[in-house]
């Protein structure tokens, strides 16, 4: 999962962050939302869901002057849960 090497701040896989939307029970989530379980902070967590954005595989809208909700289209609980296939 991450360095532990002394000094070093733990890395967080795509995937790891991907799960958290898998996982979450609300079909948008805010960045601090995405970091509570990750060992990165808030501010990490969103230049990543930045890039993420860019590549294509997650979605944003900006709801305010300084805030965004993010969301992996195809890829919430409340998606999911109206189809049979995964």
């Amino acid at each position: 999962m991450g360095s532990d090497g002394p000094g070093r701040k733990p890395t967080v896989s795509d995937e790891e962050i991907l799960a958290v939307f898998e996982n979450a029970n609300d079909p948008v989530l805010m960045a601090t939302e995405v970091a509570e379980p990750l060992p990165i902070g808030r501010r990490a967590v969103y230049n990543r869901l930045q890039s993420l954005e860019e590549d294509g595989i997650l979605k944003s809208k900006k709801t305010g002057a300084r805030s965004s909700v993010w969301w992996y289209p195809g890829y919430t609980k409340t998606e999911n849960s109206d189809s049979s296939s995964n």
